[in-house]
């Protein structure tokens, strides 16, 4: 079976351990370089500590590694990685979702919760050998599409900007960086009184 990298870095809190685990041995067992970047044990840790160290190492791979996390639901894994700029986690559940997160949005992440469906290694082992040899279909809507994310990553103000969203046209970064703090202070008020 081909794959679309040969090293994925993997992390995981407490509730993902096992399943970690079992995955780390598939990746090796296909002949894959893993880094494992914790935790090590079932001790009760908080997912972020483990999680954005991971998605860190995979961005700054540019391209070369994938990642891989686990958690109770994989939620708040997804969550933590796609802080990290550069990071397209995809939480899959069924070989679909796997497939069409790397076809249509070039997912360098895969988030997995061993407390759901994805808890059962047969459908786990399915599903991560499936994210890993799908390769990006680089259909041009999506690489837009994945243009305007990196886009945003980079300059939020400047990508809304180009939006030419209703009522922001002709107004400067400026302008539009005041009215949205003038907004959020007003609801704060609101909430507050």
């Amino acid at each position: 079976m081909g794959f679309v990298v040969s090293k994925v870095y993997l992390g995981s809190d407490h509730a993902g351990f096992k399943l970690k685990e079992f995955v780390k041995k598939l990746l090796l067992e296909q002949g894959l370089e893993v880094k494992d970047l914790g935790t090590k044990s079932e001790d009760s840790v908080d997912y972020p500590d483990f999680i954005i160290p991971c998605a860190e190492a995979v961005a700054k791979s540019g391209g070369k590694a994938f990642g891989i996390v686990f958690g109770g639901s994989g939620i708040g894994e997804c969550i933590a990685a796609n802080k990290v700029k550069g990071i397209r986690c995809a939480l899959a559940y069924d070989l679909y979702t796997a497939q069409v997160t790397r076809e249509h949005n070039d997912s360098n992440m895969l988030a997995l919760g061993a407390r759901t469906i994805t808890g059962d290694e047969k459908l786990t082992k399915e599903i991560v050998l499936k994210w890993l040899s799908t390769p990006f279909s680089k259909d041009e809507r999506h690489m837009r599409r994945i243009k305007k994310i990196g886009d945003y990553e980079k300059d939020p103000l400047d990508y809304l900007t180009s939006l030419n969203i209703k009522g922001t046209r002709n107004k400067t970064p400026l302008q539009m960086k005041r009215e949205a703090q003038k907004a959020m202070q007003d609801e704060l008020n609101q909430e507050s009184a």
